[in-house]
């Protein structure tokens, strides 16, 4: 291959590249609010939260929904009902499915053969199908948009901060122990290197209250939150507790906060919600304009 060619070629590349970027803008544009949801560590419940806040959103009213952008470890779809469906194209681009509760999901599950079909994939790869995924994903007007991340601050994280210049903040999801914590620590410092706004911390499986005697336990220790909230200055938005039915809930394709709607973990999340509501719509009332 000539190296004029080879010029050419990257050239058309690029273009395209700026094509996308550009058609995502314009379609995230239709969202009031975009929200990433990270932690530094696998297994603190990143997915059941944003699966859960999204649904307590839309209970209250608004317009949902859920990118998961964890590529190889979605569950969002399972979370609510749609796990084994595909998407399809329409005229206006893709069309996210519709989940319990009314919330809008687009993941890489719905676009595989099987539940089995593994996506082995390195980062450049992962990069430019985020960024399809934006520039086709017909989301139409939403009030609020969750994006799923992976654990760590690799490619995907930085793939969402790069391409959604206007995200409105993120969540970090932590879990008391202190192990937890100081991973965590680098999803905060990665929201300031790359300036993304950060709401605060989410303390999922903070206690577990006992259903006979209502006594609260701290099944993964104490203090942990607090100590990342000092040593962070970032706010503790809110603690989830645990509760055995959250497995059930998953497991049957339902999100908590609809399946046991009277139950400890699901105030929680209300908390969450209203908390989350109330900063953006300071931010929204502190920039410049507005009336």
């Amino acid at each position: 291959m000539s190296a004029e060619k080879e010029r050419q070629m990257r050239i058309e590349a690029l273009k395209k590249i700026r094509e996308q970027e550009e058609e995502a803008r314009k379609r995230l544009s239709q969202i009031k609010y975009k929200i990433a949801v990270l932690s530094g560590k696998g297994g603190v419940g990143k997915s059941l939260v944003t699966a859960n806040l999204a649904a307590t959103l839309a209970k209250k009213g608004y317009e949902v929904g859920i990118l998961d952008a964890d590529v190889h470890g979605p569950s969002i779809p399972k979370m609510f009902g749609v796990h084994g469906q595909v998407i399809y194209a329409g005229p206006a681009g893709l069309m996210p499915l519709v989940g319990v509760g009314n919330v809008k999901i687009v993941s890489s599950d719905l676009m595989v053969p099987s539940e089995e079909t593994a996506l082995v994939w390195r980062g450049p790869l992962k990069t430019s199908f985020i960024r399809e995924l934006l520039s086709m994903v017909a989301w139409g007007p939403l009030d609020f948009l969750l994006v799923d991340l992976p654990p760590g601050t690799g490619d995907e994280p930085l793939t969402i901060a790069q391409l959604i210049k206007d995200l409105s903040g993120a969540i970090v999801v932590t879990t008391p122990s202190d192990l937890t914590r100081i991973v965590v620590k680098k999803a905060i410092s990665f929201c300031q290197e790359v300036k993304m706004p950060l709401l605060g911390v989410v303390t999922n499986m903070a206690y577990f209250v006992c259903p006979v005697c209502g006594t609260k336990h701290y099944i993964f220790g104490k203090g942990g939150a607090e100590k990342l909230s000092e040593e962070m200055n970032v706010k503790i938005l809110a603690e989830i507790p645990l509760d055995p039915r959250i497995n059930e809930a998953v497991d049957g394709g339902v999100p908590f906060v609809i399946a046991y709607p009277d139950a400890e973990a699901t105030k929680a999340f209300e908390v969450l919600a209203d908390s989350v509501i109330s900063l953006l719509e300071k931010k929204e009332q502190r920039k410049p304009g507005h009336i």
